[in-house]
């Protein structure tokens, strides 16, 4: 992607740079440890920066080519496979799950349809019963989530699923495609090869693995995860391991290159992955005014008033009303992008054509990395001045 000036696409670049001094500040202060960033706009990027530390524990500073997890934005790029196949004509989005995996159809989940699962809205919750060290199995993780019962009638409520609901959407994929190839391989040879994000992958690649930013929870607040299993993320996070919902490593350069290609309407460098029409879909809310039961936590435990998912296709979006919201209160109604669980985001705001990418080393309490990415978000939008 092109570099340019920011006072060239209409940032200040001083107002720009309060968001790396706001980061030094919170690194210094202990909140967190470090942040890989980057912004553009119109497909010129303006900043992209690595602050702090990627290893506090080690001094190894911050490097902009450092290697993440970047658990759920992983979840957008599962989307884009299920939405690859409705262009093709090999699935529609009614579908229902059991037509394609047909031993899921058991204990109250045959009408859970494909748009269920990408909206959250098919009440299956977050893993099943499995020991974690299988959840990299994509096989005997799905196997045990055709097992489960639902949560809630499919449709009637916002259940934000962890890994069920997108390793079963792997699956419909994988299963679609013959068997003949892995999830991996089909993100890798479909999306990651085509748009040049040689840093990204399905599982901890063994030569990326040198640049891994190690998952150490900061804020150990009682929250939405539990700090032990995301930290146990640096252990189930081998090469082979395949989860479908939080399980790609990459760079905030290659993510910059996955939201250029979502703001560009599925087309980047000349290759198109998707089409307009589906990006379209993919970022308009479709949880109407249903609240995420994700977060209903922080209706006690922080005073929080109850707020709308704003979820489309997989993707979070900004919508209107002040809330907690990481994308910020100054954002676009119709900004939308990925959420990585307490450390990761990216975002588009197609009003301003301004795209944000943030990793974190360092991971908070869910709700407060809202506030953190929420203030950074902000400082960034302020930035924006014709």
């Amino acid at each position: 992607m092109k570099t340019g000036k920011p006072a060239e696409i209409g940032i200040d670049p001083s107002r720009l740079d309060r968001v790396a001094a706001a980061i030094r500040q919170d690194v210094a202060n202990n909140r967190y440890d470090g942040v890989v960033y980057a912004v553009a706009r119109g497909g010129v990027v303006a900043a992209h920066e690595a602050v702090g530390f990627a290893d506090r524990a080690s001094s190894r500073a911050a490097r902009t080519d450092d290697i993440f997890a970047i658990m759920s934005i992983t979840k957008t790029m599962t989307t884009a496979a299920v939405l690859a196949r409705v262009e093709r004509g090999e699935l529609l989005l009614t579908t229902k799950i059991a037509d394609v995996i047909p031993e899921f159809g058991i204990k109250g989940k045959q009408r859970i349809s494909v748009a269920h699962l990408l909206t959250h809205t098919a009440g299956m919750s977050a893993t099943p019963t499995l020991p974690p060290e299988l959840f990299g199995n994509l096989e005997v993780f799905v196997a045990a989530a055709c097992q489960q019962l639902p949560d809630s009638v499919p449709g009637s409520a916002v259940s934000y699923s962890a890994l069920t609901a997108h390793a079963v959407l792997a699956e419909v994929v994988r299963r679609l495609d013959g068997g003949r190839r892995s999830f991996r391989d089909i993100l890798a040879q479909e999306f990651f090869e085509p748009l040049a994000m040689k840093e990204t992958a399905l599982g901890r690649r063994k030569d990326l693995a040198g640049r891994f930013v190690p998952i150490v929870v900061r804020d150990r607040t009682p929250g939405v995860f539990q700090p032990e299993l995301l930290e146990a993320m640096n252990l189930l996070l081998t090469a082979e391991a395949e989860i479908p919902a939080g399980g790609v490593v990459s760079t905030a350069g290659d993510i910059l290159r996955w939201a250029e290609m979502l703001r560009r309407g599925g087309e980047l460098d000349g290759v198109r992955v998707l089409s307009p029409a589906s990006i379209r879909l993919a970022a308009t809310i479709h949880t109407g005014t249903l609240p995420n039961n994700l977060f209903s936590y922080t209706y006690a435990a922080r005073g929080w008033d109850e707020f709308p998912a704003n979820l489309g296709l997989s993707f979070f979006i900004r919508g209107t009303g002040i809330f907690p919201h990481p994308f910020g209160t100054t954002a676009s109604p119709s900004t939308f992008g990925g959420l990585g669980a307490g450390s990761t985001m990216f975002w588009i705001d197609p009003e301003r054509d301004l795209t944000f990418v943030c990793l974190t080393a360092g991971l908070l309490e869910e709700s407060r990395n809202f506030e953190r990415l929420q203030r950074l978000s902000d400082m960034v939008l302020a930035s924006v001045v014709n």
